[in-house]
């Protein structure tokens, strides 16, 4: 009787072959970025933290300007709220800063530095992916790292055609193979040389195939289907419609707080809602001024803004007048700053 082979069994057998030819590369080909020059726990911890969601170009930045500010976890705890927020500005899913903000205070009140992946687990704000990753690349912890680019190249390298309800099922998936892959000396070098692989050969469309260091090891790239896997079922997007009031006095602009435990945004502030300052009137049309668009997570938004007069009566208590001259160190979300910028100037 013929035995069937799983996926990935071949490369099992050769992943010593696999884990040189990847880190040969990476040490050859690795972009430069703010946060490899220096190598230590709380620039990984930092770095890791921003990159959640966002993009590598998004964050250098960011991360340089931050660095600057707040050089280590005791300086970073004695921060104000209102300043991390305001360097967070732009990078979206605030609660990321604030989880980041709040474990710089407990390292910084324990002199306690997690050692393990299952130390870092018990921070708020650190997944599995986070937790390996730091853990991995500043103090050499043999744990693999699975996102969508380690999905996607290990997909790819055993030609598996699964289709998965969602990027956490295939995460779940390919985690033991990613482990059995790890590179056990240089666990830190492999999990970056797997992220750099998918985000500049093994990309998502338009695989570099012809340039990718393991091309010899993938299965899809020598039956010709690289470029269609992994396969996931379509991921329906939400479309949102808002309307908002934008609503001055002199050197006065009415503004609305997410409440603190708001799943997002939270305690940032955003023009508010018409219907929460109206709730019977419509806008008028002729009174419409600009339109923004925004996504979160599965969510595309569309934001239209119209000019109304300060209302009379009772203001909800999520609202307050902030002073136009103070906009700039208000905790705005990053829309909305954008936008108020186009539309106040």
């Amino acid at each position: 009787m013929t035995m069937i082979s799983e996926p990935g069994e071949n490369l099992r057998s050769r992943a010593e072959d696999f884990q040189n030819a990847l880190r040969a590369w990476f040490l050859r080909e690795r972009r430069e970025m703010p946060w490899r020059t220096v190598r230590n726990v709380y620039r990984t911890v930092v770095s890791e933290f921003m990159l959640q969601q966002t993009q590598v170009e998004t964050v250098r930045p960011y991360f340089e300007n931050w660095i600057k500010k707040w050089s280590d976890f005791a300086k970073l705890a004695a921060a104000d709220e209102a300043d991390v927020m305001r360097a967070w500005e732009g990078l979206g899913y605030y609660s990321r800063a604030r989880n980041l903000h709040a474990l710089a205070k407990k390292i910084s009140k324990s002199e306690n530095v997690p050692e393990t992946v299952e130390g870092w687990l018990k921070f708020r704000g650190i997944g599995d992916y986070t937790a390996a990753a730091i853990a991995s690349i500043a103090q050499g912890v043999p744990a693999a790292v699975v996102d969508g680019n380690v999905v996607r190249i290990l997909a790819r390298l055993t030609a598996d055609k699964t289709l998965f309800k969602d990027g956490g099922a295939s995460v779940k998936h390919f985690s033991m193979l990613a482990k059995s892959l790890m590179n056990t000396a240089f666990p830190g070098d492999h999990n970056e040389a797997m992220m750099e692989l998918g985000a500049t050969v093994c990309t998502k469309h338009n695989p570099q195939c012809g340039a990718c260091p393991v091309k010899n090891f993938c299965a899809a790239f020598g039956a010709g289907i690289a470029a269609e896997l992994p396969k996931f079922l379509p991921r329906a997007t939400k479309k949102i419609a808002l309307t908002r009031a934008l609503i001055l006095r002199p050197e006065e602009i009415l503004l609305a707080r997410h409440h603190a435990k708001a799943k997002r945004l939270s305690e940032l502030f955003e023009l508010p809602l018409w219907e929460a300052i109206f709730p019977v009137t419509p806008p008028r049309e002729r009174a419409f001024i600009f339109e923004g668009r925004r996504g979160i997570a599965d969510e595309s938004i569309v934001e239209r803004i119209y000019s109304a007069d300060a209302p009379r009566g009772m203001l909800p208590e999520s609202c307050a007048w902030i002073a136009i001259a103070e906009l700039e160190s208000c905790t705005l979300s990053g829309p909305h700053r954008k936008w108020l910028r186009s539309i106040l100037k």
